[in-house]
């Protein structure tokens, strides 16, 4: 993936990170480019925007070879392996150091002015930069971010190494990058523009992102759903199924029409990026979502597990029968979200439950994984594949074909298996949201 441009780059990480809107969150930049990339992140998602100054720590022979960071609050990070491979001194690192802090302290004066900095206590910190190459700078950034009373700290890039989360360890609780190429040598080679980032065009940016937080009235808030309002529900939950217990996160509008569970794919869990992306678009429209774990951790260590679709349609069933019970949710009409095999998993669960299923969509889905249960579904099913994923695009025309129920196939040209090219997963976001929002509808129609 090659970004024109930061610009560009910030728009495209602000649509992987749509499911954080309306959440208590802070974005933070790092100057100089990190601030471009990061202000895109703060206007989509309506949300605050701060400069996070930190510094690299250059080898002194080798200034492009960064030995560690400083950040603000006095944090240092420094890198062993590259300390002890050019045999740099404690007295150089020092001076390194002592250089470094005047002129981050100058960015932080020249980019904040007056203004103070954000308020992060009891927040979500979403750490952003214009891409991650070592590593010591975003790690830095991170823990000056938890200094500061983060609650969780978000890293996200448009593009970074292979095990890059690796570098960063416990200093983020999570990760997103759009693209993470096998062969990797400079940021500067995924942007077809890469110039240096002015102090001004920061100072732009800030002020750019400070006008819209002024714009967005106290009420404009209070209207999202997600926000603060004390009548919807964003909360982790335990869902019982029999005698398991998995963890998911359960997150109810205000005049919810219905309620999507989602059954996430082989290899995933409830923090899947996309299906979070999905939910954060099914918010806006009103709709409920329960993202839940189908396996335990030490079930997930066994791979057979992760492809047994009678054992997660199973957990599925049981999570349903959990969720009705939910005073939060009771009465509303049920959705099923699959993808990849839990898109199996959501036709065979329908199957079981019949007519208290009231639809069922899968993206990218396996459905030829369940079998003779298919003809047995009746809530009305949308299948949504990549137009340039083959094989899939196959087996779901198979599918629809063997379905008795009401089902349309929808094809989002350009898109392969997991829709990461721009704009393919907000176009099937989109699409399940209005047969979700229509199927809800028709059903309080037929109870009123």
């Amino acid at each position: 993936m090659t970004f024109l441009d930061r610009g560009e780059a910030g728009r495209l990480l602000a649509e992987r990170l749509e499911f954080m809107r309306g959440k208590p969150l802070v974005v933070l930049g790092l100057p100089r480019g990190g601030v471009v990339v990061a202000s895109e992140v703060a206007v989509a998602l309506e949300a605050p925007l701060d400069v996070l100054v930190v510094r690299k720590l250059g080898v002194p022979f080798q200034p492009e070879l960064g030995m560690g960071a400083i950040g603000e609050d006095g944090v240092r990070i420094l890198n062993d392996d590259v300390v002890q491979a050019t045999g740099v001194t404690d007295a150089e690192i020092a001076a390194v150091e002592t250089r470094e802090r005047v002129e981050l302290e100058r960015r932080a004066r020249c980019y904040r002015g007056e203004r103070p900095r954000a308020a992060l206590e009891g927040r979500t910190a979403v750490v952003v930069d214009d891409g991650i190459a070592t590593g010591s700078t975003a790690r830095a950034a991170c823990q000056v971010a938890r200094a500061r009373g983060a609650a969780r700290v978000v890293l996200a890039v448009p593009v970074a190494p292979p095990g890059w989360q690796a570098r960063i360890g416990n200093d983020a609780d999570e990760f997103v990058s759009l693209a993470t190429p096998d062969i990797f040598f400079a940021i500067g080679q995924y942007y077809v523009e890469f110039s240096d980032t002015s102090d001004e065009e920061v100072v732009r940016c800030l002020e750019r992102a400070a006008r819209q937080a002024s714009s967005l009235t106290e009420q404009d808030r209070q209207r999202r759903p997600g926000s603060d309002d004390p009548l919807s529900h964003d909360e982790e939950v335990v869902v019982e199924a029999g005698a398991i217990r998995l963890g998911g996160h359960l997150t109810v509008p205000e005049h919810a029409i219905g309620l999507v569970m989602f059954a996430h794919g082989s290899g995933s869990s409830r923090h899947s990026q996309r299906n979070r992306y999905v939910a954060g678009v099914l918010h806006r429209a009103a709709i409920g979502t329960l993202l839940f774990d189908l396996l335990t951790e030490a079930e997930e260590r066994d791979r057979w597990n992760v492809f047994d679709v009678g054992l997660l349609a199973g957990r599925l069933v049981a999570a349903t029968e959990w969720v009705r019970a939910e005073p939060a949710v009771a009465g509303l009409p049920v959705g099923y979200f699959g993808a990849s095999t839990g898109a199996a998993a959501a036709l065979w669960a329908a199957a079981e439950l019949g007519p208290d299923v009231t639809a069922v969509v899968s993206r990218g889905g396996r459905p030829d994984l369940a079998g003779a249960r298919l003809a047995e579904v009746t809530a009305p099913t949308l299948f949504i594949v990549g137009g340039s994923d083959d094989v899939v695009l196959e087996l779901n025309q198979q599918a629809a074909s063997n379905l008795r129920c009401e089902n349309r196939l929808v094809v989002v040209a350009g898109a392969t298996h997991l829709f990461e090219e721009p704009g393919t997963l907000q176009t099937a976001s989109e699409a399940a949201r209005d047969w979700f929002k229509s199927r809800f509808l028709r059903s309080h129609h037929r109870l009123g």
